[in-house]
């Protein structure tokens, strides 16, 4: 990481995707196109002239939207020199499937490893990424049209499909309610600084490259001698104004198809609560640590983030094995407490026996993810899942997260808070939705779920299934669009 710039400019909303931005909710029709690299010529033709949708607000919302991602291989495919691709993350440039010991960090074992996936793996990888959001009724036909374009530069690995779920996820849940809120403005202090509260203004340097992190440092990307760029087509670099900065407003995109067992996840709680709908629906809520509606089970009053664990150190009220406990901490980079210099400094030296549970946790600021996936699969009722009633064609969701680096953000939330078994010092757990239930490497168990009660022992289920198995994913680069069309000419060969 480069060292930061004291002349900050102003957010090039033209140049960066508008997914990052928006979301594209709206936009309830939306479908994946994973494609490989026929004709390098025919490819960069197309990717130098698709319209691509930018960050800028508009009074009257596009009806189609399309937003474009490579993968390191996609990169390679299209003729970018190696010296300028191997400036990437090194996780991007080795790809989610490659590595053994990335597939056990990413809990992708057993039948979610790589050489079960639909696409992804092997000569699956895919070389772009076309996301197609669009009002509705209006996809179908903009999405033919679009395939006809790519005829001959492409073919089709994989389309993913989605469904308007309503905001709800396939076992029953609302969901995309946690978010981090972008700092677009560039308010936030560019330094590293002690945050003993927790603020949902991420830094924005955290997803998109080229601007400070939460850290006061620009993350390495590819910085190009100026003669790599001869028609001035890149922005140049705020921390080195000569080079010119090929990722500044792109982010990673992560992409993985989750395959969600719906009538196993719901038939599981079921049985174990003996036909107790009530039951097994509290279970479900504790296991995601909000209720089916969304509200948080600490300050059901709360809208949005705002809402800490501050007052449930326990996990009484919302289990701390809990997903989104684990998914979202919340806490800051030193126990809660008074502000005192002396009694900070008790605190922070390990003094205090009552704090050192509530600082097991490496501080959420550093790890956030910005979420921006799409279920599949027919959407199921509540009350048809809790009598027992099962999908009739699998159903899930294409988890896409942005960030502006895959190991510190996506690769460290997945091995040390969704797949940890030492998470916040609970015994033989992982998180309950997500969970591999595959043992520690020291032989820990992860497939426990802890309730803990104020007047008694913790109440404890065991033998989870695993509910949500990996059917494919890879690791893109969402570039700034005038990247995207450096990308696509011949000055990168």
């Amino acid at each position: 990481m480069n060292t930061l710039s004291m002349r900050p400019r102003a957010v090039e909303l033209d140049d960066v995707q508008g997914l990052l931005r928006f979301g594209y909710k709206r936009h309830t029709e939306a479908c994946f196109l994973l494609l490989k690299v026929e004709d390098a010529d025919a490819a960069r033709a197309f990717l130098s002239q698709v319209s691509v949708a930018d960050a800028q607000f508009s009074d009257s919302p596009p009806v189609t939207v399309l937003q474009v991602a490579l993968s390191s291989a996609g990169m390679t495919a299209l003729g970018v020199p190696g010296q300028v691709v191997a400036g990437f993350a090194e996780e991007f440039v080795a790809g989610m499937a490659t590595d053994e010991d990335r597939s056990r960090r990413l809990g992708d074992q057993g039948n979610s490893h790589p050489s079960h996936w639909e696409w992804g793996s092997g000569v699956g990888v895919p070389d772009v990424l076309l996301m197609l959001y669009a009002m509705p009724g209006h996809l179908d036909v903009w999405r033919a049209e679009l395939e006809a374009q790519l005829d001959g530069g492409f073919s089709l690995l994989a389309v993913l499909d989605s469904t308007d779920s309503g905001g709800r996820e396939p076992f029953g849940f609302r969901d995309g309610l946690s978010q981090p809120e972008l700092d677009w403005e560039r308010r936030r202090p560019v330094e590293d600084r002690d945050r003993l509260h927790y603020d949902n203004l991420s830094c924005l340097g955290e997803f998109l490259l080229g601007y400070p992190n939460e850290y006061g440092l620009y993350t390495d990307r590819p910085l190009l001698e100026p003669d790599r760029d001869p028609n001035g087509l890149l922005l140049r670099a705020e921390d080195w104004p000569e080079r010119a900065d090929l990722g500044r407003n792109g982010s990673y995109l992560v992409l993985r198809q989750l395959h969600q067992d719906i009538g196993g996840f719901w038939g599981w709680l079921l049985g174990r609560a003996d036909g107790d709908r009530d039951l097994a629906l509290r279970w479900a809520e504790s296991m995601v640590g909000r209720s089916v509606d969304g509200k948080p089970l600490v300050h059901a009053e709360a809208c949005g983030n705002d809402f800490t664990y501050d007052e449930d150190p326990q996990g009484q009220v919302c289990p701390i094995g809990a997903h989104i406990r684990r998914a979202n901490p919340r806490n800051g980079d030193y126990p809660p407490g008074t502000r005192g210099l002396l009694t900070r400094l008790r605190r922070f030296l390990g003094f205090d026996a009552q704090a050192r549970p509530l600082d097991l946790i490496a501080s959420t600021r550093f790890h956030r993810l910005l979420r921006r996936g799409r279920s599949y699969g027919e959407p199921q009722s509540l009350d048809g899942m809790l009598a027992g009633e099962a999908p009739q064609t699998p159903a899930g969701l294409h988890f896409v997260c942005l960030a502006a680096n895959i190991g510190r953000q996506f690769e460290f939330v997945q091995n040390a808070w969704i797949n940890g078994t030492r998470f916040a010092g609970l015994p033989g757990e992982a998180d309950p939705l997500l969970g591999d239930r595959q043992p520690g490497s020291d032989g820990t168990p992860s497939d426990c779920f802890s309730l803990p009660r104020p007047d008694g022992p913790a109440e404890r289920l065991c033998a989870l299934p695993r509910f949500v198995e990996v059917k494919g994913g890879a690791y893109f680069f969402l570039p700034g669009i005038r990247a995207l069309r450096y990308l696509a000419g011949s000055s990168t060969r």
